[in-house]
């Protein structure tokens, strides 16, 4: 049996080794391009859920062509979280909006630093808001959803509901609308100088300048979305109205997260409508793209659900989880973004996306002010804390912390 001396050193190696993993695997294997051309305004849009054969599936049993079909480069995005080969929504989005790979169930932070005590990485959103753009975030899931909060937040728990919509309410965002949130305040919105936006009349309503969170009902991921609510369509139109008008540009999130849902209860009649809606979108957004000139619209997928399979002829679930294959990649507006056919990893798309708005040096570290938190300078390395993943996380924090003392 090792001594206490010899079990804190061994979990002191053993974290080591893991954290040098972590960030070699990081690493590029040669420099990166940087060399892709520039464009104001981006629109960044996320079927959550949907593959190569959601799309098949649903024109195939609906007879309907897609504006996705339309795009002049397709290729695919690579799935996979730090910890698993397959992501789930919390690491497949903090890779498109960081440009790094975490851990499943973790929102914009690090898989070696958790609970965000050292630092975080920059999203897409903060680096608009700090290139004096404006920034919005649309979802037909609710507003702290895994996908939304990776845009707005830094979280160790894709659950931890009223920590992440605490950081959207006290955020910089211009605009997030989504489906409502058990811990919103109206009242803490309206002092941090967001107007409270309920229904299609209260979108309407809204003038440029004004800053909004919207909570909506479930109804938004519709084709047809009740009479006063909005579809996801009408919300991606008023979001660019109110954002276009910025002299240094935009960067719009988008997702419609009922293809994700359907596909994993296997309601093919659900998932289409979802994907159709979604779709009516995505043309919306080329449609504004092609008339402005100076746009890059994104089209990907945080991971597919649903393992759809052609099999004799028909296409087939195959799990109600998610699956490790890659995801379609869809690029307007950037003509060396990829090449037609090409797959990248998640996190390169984002990477990519910041090389657009004018950053080559994505991803950004954001370091918490004053890393020297009594938190690690108190805690026993002999005391476990939760599960072996979190105890080799808050080893590694704890190095870091007497490294950078």
């Amino acid at each position: 049996m090792f001594s206490k001396f010899q079990r804190f050193w061994i979990t002191v190696l053993t974290a080591c080794a893991i954290l040098s993993g972590t960030l070699i695997s990081d690493m590029p294997a040669e420099k990166p391009r940087t060399d892709f051309d520039r464009c104001k305004n981006v629109i960044f849009m996320i079927g959550d859920g949907m593959g190569f054969n959601s799309l098949n599936k649903t024109k195939a049993e609906k007879g309907v062509s897609l504006a996705m079909d339309t795009f002049p480069l397709q290729g695919g995005s690579k799935t996979r979280s730090a910890n698993n080969i397959v992501t789930d929504s919390a690491a497949g989005g903090t890779a498109l909006s960081s440009a790094v790979r975490t851990n499943n169930s973790f929102v914009g932070v690090y898989g070696y630093d958790g609970y965000d005590q050292v630092s975080h990485p920059m999203n897409l959103c903060e680096l608009a808001k700090s290139q004096g753009k404006l920034a919005g975030v649309v979802t037909t899931d609710s507003t702290s959803g895994a996908t939304p909060a990776s845009f707005s937040a830094h979280a160790h728990d894709r659950g931890d509901e009223a920590d992440i919509t605490g950081q959207q309410l006290t955020g910089s965002l211009d605009l997030i609308w989504g489906t409502a949130t058990a811990s919103f305040s109206a009242e803490t919105a309206q002092e941090n100088g967001l107007t409270c936006i309920y229904n299609k009349a209260d979108m309407d309503a809204l003038t440029e300048g004004t800053r909004s969170f919207g909570q909506f009902t479930d109804a938004v991921w519709h084709t047809e979305a009740l009479p006063d609510m909005p579809t996801i369509t009408e919300m991606t139109v008023k979001a660019i109205d109110l954002l276009d008008d910025d002299e240094d540009g935009f960067f719009l999130m988008v997702e419609g997260a009922h293809i994700d849902k359907n596909n994993h209860s296997n309601n093919a009649e659900g998932m289409e409508d979802a994907l159709v809606a979604f779709d009516l979108a995505v043309k919306a957004a080329l449609d504004y793209a092609a008339a402005d000139g100076d746009t890059l619209v994104i089209v990907t997928a945080d991971h597919e659900t649903g393992g759809i399979t052609l099999k004799d002829g028909e296409y087939v679930y195959t799990t109600g989880g998610h699956s490790g294959v890659n995801v379609p990649l869809l690029v307007y507006g950037c003509d060396n973004f990829i090449e037609n056919g090409q797959a990248i990893d998640n996190k390169e798309v984002a990477r990519r996306v910041a090389c657009v708005m004018g950053e080559k040096n994505f991803p950004i570290r954001v370091e918490q002010p004053g890393a020297d938190l009594d938190f690690v300078k108190e805690w026993d390395p002999f005391e476990p804390v939760g599960t072996a993943l979190e105890y080799v996380c808050a080893v590694c924090d704890y190095l870091v912390q007497l490294i950078t003392d």
